[in-house]
Parts: structure tokens; C-alpha cells; sequence
């Protein structure tokens, strides 16, 4: 082509420049920057993954240890519903008679006047560690009694508790073996007096869950073995 000038060439052609380079640099940089967001993306991800799972058995503990609270907060009154239970009941069923046979009992009330008093909250007599919900009922002269007996005169520095009621320590002679205060030990006695569904009277009851205990009740670290009664206060 011909640049040089004359009466037909005013304007001067210029060169087209090639845009191609600059496209492919911002669209490159865009890609990069949109990688790098990714791998961000997936670092805080995976940080939280690690927190979770880290805190993960300390919410597990906790809500277990909600539970155990909430299991000796009724297990307690159970205690409580079968000592006054038997605080009426000995006036005319005296010693082991005089001890309730099943949880229904509890949750009837006591006759006072023309009206019944209630003894036990119907929450309380669930068990809420166990899946059934159900307490396991204990039985005198039992070797769950027995064991749990053991356990709080250790717990007391091999000092036998002593009912400050005069009526419940007139119970336990029916109810509870001889122990021997400084070695912990019990007296040879008769096997439990059955599984926990027979019927029959019930001194305490217990959880059902085998399970070991964040808490310790009595210095006893496993649900089965913590046995609410009103015995040996």
C-alpha cells in the first residue's frame, strides 16, 4: 500500500492492533483467582470439620451428663414417695408389708381426709436413661441392696449410715443384710428375691442402663448400680 502524500490520501491508514492477548491474560487471571476462592472454600470447611468433630464427644458427655442429673433428681423422689408410702402404711401393715408393690401405688397417693395426696410426680417415675423408661424395682434382702449398701459405708470411710427416721430403722432389719463396717463386707445372705418384673414389695429402685456414669452417686460409676432408697439416711 502506497503512505506516501497527495490530494488522495488525507487520512492515513493505521494498523490494526490484535486484542486476543489481553482476553486471554484477564480471562487466565479470573480463573486463578476463582481456584484460589475454592481452595479457601475447602480449608475453612475442612477447619470446621475438624472443630466439630473435636467438640463432638464433649456435647455427647454433656447431654449425658444432663440425663444422670435428671435421673438422680427422680430417682430421689422415688426415695421420698416410698418413704411416705410406708410412713402410712406401717400403722396398720408394719415391716416389709408395708412397702409398695408397684410404681402405680406410688403414683395413687396417700388417703388424707376424703382426698388423696400425691407422693410421686408421674415424670419422676420414668427412668430417663434407660430405654424403656422403666425404673428397675429393688427388692429387700437383694444383692443389689446389698452391693449398694457396701458401697455407701466405703463411701463414708467404713461408717455405716444410719436412717434418721425411727420407722425406716426399724425397716431395715427386715430389709437389709449385716455388714461389716470395716472391711466393707456383707454377711452371706440368699441370692436377689427374683427378676425385677416379679411382683412384690420394693425397699428402692434403680436404672435400668448398664451403661458406666460421668457422675458419681455414692462413689458408684454405673447406672444399674445406684439404687434410690430411703434406707441408710
Amino acid at each position: 500500500m502506497n503512505f506516501s502524500t497527495g490530494p488522495h490520501h488525507k487520512i492515513w491508514p493505521v494498523p490494526r492492533r490484535c486484542r486476543t492477548p489481553a482476553l486471554e491474560f484477564g480471562t487466565s487471571t479470573r480463573r486463578s483467582e476463582e481456584g484460589y476462592t475454592l481452595v479457601a472454600l475447602l480449608a475453612l470447611m475442612t477447619i470446621l470439620a475438624l472443630f466439630a468433630a473435636a467438640a463432638a464427644p464433649s456435647i455427647r458427655q454433656q447431654a449425658q451428663r444432663e440425663r444422670e442429673v435428671e435421673a438422680i433428681y427422680r430417682g430421689e423422689q422415688v426415695a421420698a414417695a416410698i418413704r411416705h408410702y410406708y410412713s402410712y402404711r406401717t400403722r396398720s401393715a408394719p415391716g416389709v408389708a408395708g412397702l409398695p408393690t408397684s410404681m402405680d401405688q406410688l403414683l395413687e397417693g396417700i388417703p388424707s381426709g376424703t382426698k388423696k395426696v400425691q407422693i410421686l410426680r408421674p415424670s419422676a417415675a420414668r427412668d430417663p436413661l434407660s430405654e424403656s423408661g422403666e425404673w428397675r424395682l429393688i427388692k429387700p434382702l437383694s444383692n443389689e441392696l446389698a452391693d449398694f449398701q457396701r458401697a455407701m459405708i466405703l463411701f463414708a470411710g467404713n461408717v455405716r449410715p444410719v436412717s434418721s427416721d425411727p420407722q425406716l430403722q426399724q425397716l431395715e432389719r427386715f430389709t437389709t443384710f449385716a455388714v461389716i463396717p470395716t472391711l466393707g463386707l456383707t454377711s452371706t445372705g440368699p441370692n436377689s428375691s427374683g427378676p425385677d418384673t416379679s411382683t412384690g414389695p420394693f425397699i428402692g429402685a434403680s436404672s435400668r442402663s448398664k451403661q458406666d456414669s460421668i457422675i458419681y452417686y455414692y462413689g458408684i460409676s454405673r447406672h444399674d448400680q445406684w439404687i434410690f432408697t430411703p434406707l441408710f439416711r
